[in-house]
């Protein structure tokens, strides 16, 4: 069942704060998040929340952000590749996930269909650096991802003009601001896109008023000196826990990321929560302003048809230049497309990148 408008009103403020983390509510709760430890694991043990596959060889992988900051991915490579050089592509996302979720499920099935592969975790998230955790930046972000093409290009086995990138949910809006300022990537697709800043700033189907903005505004301006006082940030309650009564599609959120579907140990939206002061920067930068600029290079945007997040690929599918594609899968809700092999259209996809690459 897809939420009404009128839900989706109702949870503006209320709905927006729970997913970033910012329930002012919660300032009392201590200054560290439920996970915290994010040094790089050389563990040959598999801790993805999906199967192995046996016909893809895997490594963990570090990299810088031009910010200095130390990225850590997976990085997947198809078995029996051969010499010549692969196109390769960067994946992020969900926002709030880890590479051993959804990220690291769509790198590993391309790299199954002939890519060079990398799903990497975003600064200050998984097993990323950057302090303080749990924290997101339209910024520092979008240059997560160029830092990953930087990565790939570097390596011997990927051919560096032959470059795509995959974002997957708020990291699908970072992953579109990414390429249009990278002209180095030849090709994006964006998956279950949600618009970060769109939808901290103006809630779902853009239901914030100015008066309710201010009012968030002031709130997360205070907790800074609550933060300043304490020296460390506050963070919110736990995310996607349900206490009935909550629209469908948070309901489907705790369904992927709090049962055993989806959950990780190390993902904010399993265990763990953001700083309470994440939307300030959300709150003041939009996102897809440039998205224009992305053409010639194409475009797919991927949705569910039932998903209460559909608007946001069809006004930047408006909003976007050719070339460019809009995919609605039938009957998919947001989180289908995060795992559900039935619902994700990785034909398409491939056939898409394989043009475009």
């Amino acid at each position: 069942m897809e939420p009404r408008n009128d839900s989706l009103a109702e949870l503006s403020r209320r709905g927006i704060l729970q997913l970033s983390g910012a329930a002012v509510a919660a300032t009392s709760l201590m200054a560290m998040p439920a996970t915290s430890a994010h040094a790089a694991q050389d563990s040959a043990n598999w801790d993805k929340v999906f199967p192995k596959s046996n016909r893809v060889d895997h490594r963990k992988v570090s990299f810088k952000n031009r910010y200095g900051i130390t990225l850590s991915g997976d990085l997947y490579l198809p078995k029996g590749r051969g010499a010549d050089r692969l196109p390769a592509l960067a994946i992020s996302g969900p926002f709030g996930a880890v590479k051993e979720q959804s990220s690291g499920l769509y790198a590993q099935t391309m790299a199954e269909r002939g890519f060079a592969a990398i799903a990497f975790d975003p600064s200050y998230t998984g097993e990323s650096g950057g302090e303080p955790r749990n924290v997101a930046s339209p910024d520092i972000n979008t240059e997560d991802f160029s830092a990953a093409v930087d990565f790939l290009g570097l390596q011997p086995f990927v051919d560096r003009e032959r470059i795509g990138v995959i974002g997957i949910c708020g990291w699908g809006g970072m992953a579109l601001n990414a390429v249009a300022v990278d002209k180095r990537v030849k090709a994006v697709v964006a998956v279950t896109m949600y618009d970060m800043t769109r939808v901290m700033s103006k809630g779902y189907n853009d239901s914030v008023t100015l008066a309710e903005r201010t009012k968030t505004l002031e709130q997360l301006s205070r907790q800074r000196w609550l933060d300043a006082e304490r020296g460390a940030p506050a963070y919110g309650p736990p995310m996607n826990e349900l206490k009935g009564g909550e629209a469908q599609f948070l309901v489907d959120y705790h369904g992927y990321y709090k049962t055993p579907r989806g959950f990780h140990p190390r993902s904010v939206n399993s265990n763990a929560s953001w700083t309470i002061t994440n939307p300030l920067s959300f709150m003041n930068m939009p996102l897809l302003i440039y998205i224009k600029e992305i053409a010639p290079r194409p475009m797919l945007l991927i949705h569910g048809e039932k998903a209460h997040s559909r608007y946001f690929s069809e006004t930047a599918f408006a909003a976007a230049a050719e070339p460019k594609e809009l995919v609605i899968i039938p009957g998919a809700n947001h989180v289908d497309l995060y795992d559900r092999a039935d619902k994700i259209p990785f034909d398409r996809i491939t056939a898409f990148f394989s043009r475009s690459l």
